[in-house]
């Protein structure tokens, strides 16, 4: 299961008329690495859950899932009302079976096999990663004592611990049971943490793994640049050039991702760089960011850094003629 019905309001306005999950970092959507995570288990058969304004956008780009290998069900939430509800939605699709659950606008490093073995053969009925981060207070926490998870705490004000459980899940059917039992949340939403906690009290096995591999909960605008910064830095190689590109007298400094049918003339690139696809880039400098499809950007005078450029955004400078001062 991957969820994506948020709205991803806080990355407005790149998420105005499009889903956070399709956001790029290095050039790939946010949904497509949630899907090859999956499919390095083995597993073909992906429930996702949207909302149905998604639809057109989300299934137009991933249809049902050929391109991956898998079959992709479409599973709808129409009302924001949290993860456990959004979970809830899938219940019949799911059969009772055990599955892992990821949350579609998380870029997630680690390896989800321990997850799986752990509800398929490890007799738990629920696994959490988790990993060390230095804001508790927004994410969900878990608190450990003797090696145990004893409680879990969506967002809260006095952390117990830096836990940070950070969307990668794995349920048996035991999880239905807590979801049609919790209440709202004082955010008005149905907290998977609440649901897991729920398990807990009930005296179901909850297993976890801490990992401290890449793990960027991509929500907003600095953490979409620092995902981008740190997949970059993860790949094997530095600089990603689509066959199609072309360029002129450019230098490009690793670690670098520039997508298809781009034109680029008198640049300096990077590091940590990705250009979106059809973008024609002219006399600029940049490095530390992110540039969408379809951007053209021309004679700026000053180096550019740390800045996200929409799709089909136009940026163009003025050259000034120094002997004379003029433009």
């Amino acid at each position: 299961m991957i969820l994506c019905a948020g709205k991803g309001s806080r990355l407005y306005p790149f998420t105005n008329n499009r889903p956070k999950t399709l956001i790029p970092v290095t050039n790939t959507p946010l949904l497509q690495l949630s899907i090859m995570k999956l499919t390095e288990l083995g597993i073909d058969r992906i429930g996702i859950v949207i909302h149905p304004s998604q639809e057109t956008d989300i299934r137009g780009q991933f249809g049902e899932g050929e391109a991956f290998g898998v079959a992709i069900t479409y599973i709808y939430q129409h009302t924001p009302k949290g993860i456990a509800n959004a979970l809830k939605q899938a219940e019949d699709y799911l059969a009772g079976e055990p599955f892992l659950l990821l949350l579609g606008d998380n870029l997630i490093s680690a390896p989800l096999s321990a997850l799986k073995n752990d509800v398929e053969h490890g007799g738990v009925q629920a696994s959490l990663l988790l990993a060390e981060v230095e804001d508790p207070q927004d994410y969900g926490i878990a608190e450990i004592q003797d090696s145990r998870i004893v409680g879990l705490e969506e967002k809260p004000k006095h952390p117990k611990s830096n836990l940070a459980v950070i969307g990668g899940y794995a349920f048996t059917k035991e999880i239905f049971g807590a979801v049609n039992e919790i209440t709202p949340s004082k955010r008005g939403e149905y907290e998977i943490t609440d649901a897991i906690q729920w398990l807990i009290e009930q005296r179901h096995a909850v297993a976890y793994h801490v990992t401290d591999q890449l793990n960027i909960d991509v929500g907003t605008k600095e953490r979409w640049l620092l995902a981008n910064r740190k997949l970059l830095d993860a790949g094997t190689r530095k600089i990603k050039v689509h066959d199609s590109v072309r360029m002129e007298r450019c230098t490009i400094v690793e670690p670098v991702s520039i997508d298809k049918d781009c034109v680029l003339k008198d640049c300096r690139i990077g590091p940590y760089v990705s250009v979106g696809a059809g973008s024609r880039l002219e006399n600029i400098q940049i490095e530390n960011s992110i540039i969408l499809n379809g951007v053209h950007m021309k004679d700026l005078s000053f180096p550019i850094n740390n800045v996200i450029i929409g799709e089909h955004s136009v940026v163009a400078g003025v050259l000034i003629d120094k002997e004379v001062n003029k433009p």
